[in-house]
């Protein structure tokens, strides 16, 4: 066998540089295969290239932290299962239990092994969100997991090369969209093939045996700067609570963050117990998006591998919503998983008081319709996903209607009026929604959505903040929240199922992110750039900025331009100071 070449530092960023190619390759080939919008548009994916010992060695370029750190966990529980030896050329393993993966069953995981002249050298890894997997519509109401849809053990897609045409059939007879559901089986399993041909290459090339000693190397160097990032921090505990909507009731997040020397010891102790509701969270994706968290906060930079978690240690009670015990129901995770960024960080706000950011929209919001189009018997059911917005940083304001902590990304409207009969009459971004702060919160939406049918259609709105808006940071404000209205008035009740009349219009406007510092502190003249593009009204400016702005052109003008306002200073400088 071959010697493993030295690994002096120059080798090693070119090999390094040649990895992340190799899994960007691979999420590329997932993207452009895939039939479901949820994973070509949204992007609600996760790609990596795993060692010998399912250590994650890369990722790609995007991908949600939910499924990525998860993943890297999960393939453990798939070498337990299979170990190294057992497996053959062309076998192809699948799950979704969301005690072993991503936390809910609608989260598709497919692993491949790779060979090279008969031995194992790495595995390839993707988790992809399901356009369905049967049971209840994709909601909280379920009290059981097995209420939720289809679950598949541990087991092989194919063996040697040849399709479980068993699991095929039954995955094809319990969902409502079977061609989308197996078509991105298949683009899971070509976009891991993808990655091991150009892995095998690239392992021709550099005369590699195996990428064990380059992948330990990598990990190593991600574990050691993550230490080095955590020893600049004073060693001490903080706390910071939040709320979450609930299902039937509020949930309490709580965590304690302490800084012990080079390692971090997460937990969520005080958080409420489970829910009867499916709202509950896997250990497996409480530590994906604690230890996500921490990466963010010390050391984002740091390649994201085995290594940027091992000093990261999480904990949180057998029982507790964020800890909860099979079989307890949790389709809608997401809505109190995508909490736990900013409640570390509400943690670390004294300990590191310029290098984090505040609370923002949080969970994603999902939404189910389901339907027929006139003069149609073919029904469709469609997956969309829309963001609010992200909490302020420490010198920059939040990013409105972006996707933090998931990284999905929004789904055009085009795609919505194409693929299904329902139409986008609105999308834009809400005024004054972006809490006030020295830094401004980024700005959530408002949408409107109506369906072209003769026959009631339903929508499942798995969305929270509608009664606890994203808090500020270190005296900055809340954002504002979020609301769910039929045709504009009837207030609609979130996580549930609801039946609405072909004439309907819905109206979803995802909520803002907090603002970060004193309001009264934001310089007045970008204040004026914020009413100037419509992200804050005259009247905010005044009452949350103290910035006196005026509007000199007509009131009934269709084109407001900036030279149609004034920011008075001496006006504004005596506000403020009158506060």
């Amino acid at each position: 066998m071959t010697a493993a070449p030295p690994l002096d530092p120059v080798l090693i960023e070119v090999l390094w540089s040649r990895v992340l190619s190799v899994v960007n390759e691979q999420q590329v080939a997932l993207q452009r295969t895939a039939f479901s919008t949820i994973v070509r548009e949204t992007q609600d994916l996760a790609c990596g290239v795993f060692d010998t010992d399912g250590r994650m060695m890369a990722q790609s370029i995007t991908g949600t932290p939910g499924h990525i750190n998860a993943m890297a966990t999960g393939v453990r529980h798939f070498l337990e299962a299979y170990p190294p030896g057992s497996l053959r050329p062309g076998d192809v393993l699948i799950t979704n239990d969301p005690w072993m993966t991503a936390g809910q069953i609608n989260d598709i995981t497919v692993v491949t092994p790779v060979f090279r002249k008969g031995i194992e050298v790495a595995y390839f890894a993707n988790t992809c969100h399901a356009a369905d997997i049967g049971g209840r519509i994709l909601s909280a109401q379920a009290r059981e997991v097995y209420e939720e849809g289809l679950r598949i053990p541990i087991m092989k897609l194919y063996d040697r090369g040849a399709i479980n045409d068993d699991l095929i059939a039954i995955v094809r007879s319990n969902v409502r969209t079977p061609d989308e559901t197996v078509g991105d089986l298949y683009a899971q399993t070509s976009c891991n093939d993808v990655g091991a041909r150009a892995l095998l290459g690239f392992m021709d090339e550099f005369d590699l045996d195996t990428i064990d000693p380059l992948s330990r190397e990598i990990i190593t160097r991600s574990e050691e700067a993550m230490r080095s990032a955590i020893r600049e921090i004073p060693n001490g505990t903080h706390r910071h609570r939040t709320w979450s909507d609930g299902f039937e009731e509020p949930i309490l997040i709580e965590a304690a963050v302490t800084i012990e020397d080079e390692d971090i010891y997460i937990d969520f102790a005080g958080s409420s117990p489970q829910s009867e509701r499916g709202i509950n969270v896997v250990f497996n994706y409480t530590h994906a998006y604690a230890s996500f968290a921490m990466k963010a906060a010390i050391s984002p930079d740091v390649p994201h591998n085995d290594g940027a978690f091992r000093p990261v240690h999480v904990s949180a009670p057998p029982g507790s919503i964020l800890n909860c015990i099979d079989p307890a129901p949790v389709a809608s995770r997401h809505l109190i998983g995508h909490f736990l960024p900013g409640v570390v960080f509400g943690a670390l706000a004294e300990a590191m008081p310029d290098r984090l950011m505040a609370p923002g929209a949080d969970p994603i919001w999902i939404t189910i319709w389901r339907g027929k189009a006139r003069a149609s018997d073919d029904a469709f059911t469609f997956s969309l996903f829309q963001c609010g917005g992200a909490g302020a940083r420490a010198a920059k304001d939040g990013l409105s209607a972006t996707g933090f902590p998931s990284g999905v990304a929004g789904v055009p409207a085009e795609s919505v009026e194409t693929l299904t009969p329902m139409v986008q009459h609105r999308r834009e971004l809400r005024t004054d929604s972006g809490g006030p702060g020295r830094f401004r919160g980024g700005l959530g939406q408002w949408t409107e959505m109506s369906c072209r049918t003769d026959q009631p259609w339903t929508l499942s709105a798995m969305i929270d903040r509608i009664a606890h808006p994203a808090e500020g940071l270190l005296g900055g404000k809340p954002g504002r929240a979020g609301a769910l209205s039929i045709d504009g008035a009837r207030e609609a009740e979130p996580k549930r199922l609801l039946v609405l009349d072909p004439a309907n219009r819905v109206h979803l406007d995802p909520p803002g992110g907090g603002g970060y510092g004193d309001p009264f502190a934001r310089d007045p003249e970008a204040v004026l750039r914020d009413v100037i593009e419509g992200y804050v009204s005259l009247e905010a400016a005044r009452r949350d900025y103290g910035a006196v702005i005026e509007y000199l052109g007509r009131e009934d003008q269709m084109v407001r331009l900036p030279e149609h306002y004034r920011l008075d200073p001496e006006a504004t400088r005596r506000l403020r100071q009158g506060r």
